[in-house]
C-alpha cells in the first residue's frame, strides 16, 4: 500500500505515519513545509519519502502525487491552531481550503484514484446546546473561529468533490485529541509544559490559564489515528464520522488532573491573552456511526495519555 500523508511532521501526521510504519507492510510519503521544525519525525526520517511540499502551492501538490501516486491520502496538513486563526484568518482559511483543494484537483487531473481521508474538527459544530450532547453528525454546525469555518468548508469540499466528481473522499470530525508530541500551544500540552517547567525550576510557581469552564471531549491522539486508518480501510465514501470518546472534561478538572501527576504546588493565575473572542463552551460527541461502521473503539485510558504526555516533557526539558 502506497500511503500519503500530509502535514507528517506535525502532531497527529508523525502519530499515524507510527501507525503504519508498525504494520511493516507500506511504503509511506510525507509532505513537510520548507523549515519545518522536524522534531516529531526525527525517529522515522530513513523510514519514509519526505518531501517537501507547501499545499498552498499547486504544482508542488502536483508533483508529490505524481511521485508518490497514494492509494490512501491522509491530508492532515492545515493550520491548526484555533487562537491563531484570530490573527491570521486570510492565512488559515487559504491554508485550509485552497491546500485542500489543490490536493482534489491535481487527484483530478492526474487521473488517481485514491481513498481520501480529510480531517475534519469538532470546531465545525461550535456553539452546541446543552440538549445537542452528545453531539451527532447530523448537529448543526455553527462555527466560532475561522479555524472552524475553514473546517466546515474543507468538510463541505469533500462532499462535494465525492458528489460531483466521484472522489472516494471520507470525511472525519475528531474531537480533541492528546498526548505525546502534542504542540505546546495547544491547552493539554501546555499546562503539561509550564508544570515540567516549575517542576526543573525554571519558572515559578504560577500557572497561567485560559477559560477552565470550558467542557471538551479527550482522546488519545494513538487512537485517533487508528480512527483515521480504519476509516479509509472500513468508512464509506461521502460519509462523515465522529471520532471521539463520549466522555466531557471540563478544562479545569483536566488541569488538577495533572498538577497531581506533578511534582509541584502552583498558584493559578488567568491570563486574559488566553482567552478567546469566542469560546466553545460545550463540545462532547458521539462516535455510534462511527464504532458501528468499523468497529473502532478508543483502547488508551485518559490518565495514561496524560501520564504519557507529562513524561514527553519531562524527556524534553532538563
Amino acid at each position: 500500500m502506497r500511503i500519503l500523508i500530509t502535514g507528517i511532521s506535525g502532531f497527529a501526521g508523525s502519530h499515524l505515519a507510527d501507525y503504519f510504519l508498525a504494520e511493516g507492510k507500506h511504503e509511506i510519503f510525507g509532505t513537510i513545509k520548507w523549515r519545518s521544525k522536524r522534531d516529531n519525525i526525527l525517529h522515522l526520517e530513513d523510514k519514509v519519502n519526505l518531501v517537501e511540499c507547501d499545499i498552498t502551492d499547486a504544482f508542488a501538490v502536483k508533483s508529490v502525487l505524481e511521485k508518490s501516486k497514494p492509494d490512501f491520502i491522509f491530508h492532515l496538513a492545515a493550520q491548526s491552531y484555533v487562537p491563531f486563526s484570530w490573527h491570521v484568518p486570510k492565512a488559515t482559511l487559504e491554508t485550509n481550503i485552497m491546500g485542500e483543494l489543490n490536493v482534489f484537483e491535481c487527484v483530478r487531473e492526474l487521473k488517481l484514484d485514491p481513498l481520501i481521508h480529510i480531517a475534519g474538527s469538532s470546531e465545525e459544530y461550535g456553539l452546541v446546546h446543552p440538549d445537542e450532547v452528545p453531539i451527532k453528525e447530523d448537529n448543526p454546525l455553527r462555527p466560532l473561529s475561522p479555524y472552524a469555518v475553514s473546517k466546515v468548508a474543507q468538510d463541505f469540499l469533500g462532499y462535494q468533490y465525492f458528489k460531483s466528481y466521484g472522489l472516494k473522499v471520507v470525511r472525519t470530525r475528531a474531537f480533541n485529541h492528546t498526548g505525546p508530541r502534542r504542540g505546546e500551544v495547544f491547552v493539554t500540552s501546555n499546562f503539561a509544559r509550564q508544570l515540567i517547567e516549575i517542576e526543573r525550576g525554571h519558572r515559578k510557581p504560577v500557572l497561567h490559564v485560559g477559560n477552565l469552564n470550558a467542557v471538551r471531549d479527550f482522546s488519545d491522539v494513538r487512537d485517533v489515528v487508528r480512527a483515521y486508518a480504519f476509516a479509509l480501510e472500513k468508512g464509506t465514501p461521502g460519509e462523515v464520522y465522529n471520532i471521539a470518546s463520549g466522555e466531557g472534561v471540563k478544562i479545569g478538572g483536566l488541569l488538577d488532573r495533572l498538577v497531581a501527576l506533578s511534582k509541584v504546588n502552583i498558584k493559578i493565575e488567568q491570563d486574559p491573552d488566553r482567552m478567546r473572542p469566542s469560546d466553545v463552551e460545550l463540545l462532547v460527541g458521539s462516535a455510534d456511526k462511527f464504532k458501528k461502521v468499523t468497529g473502532w473503539k478508543p483502547e488508551i485510558p485518559f490518565d495514561k495519555t496524560l501520564t504519557d504526555l507529562m513524561d514527553f516533557w519531562r524527556s524534553v526539558i532538563k
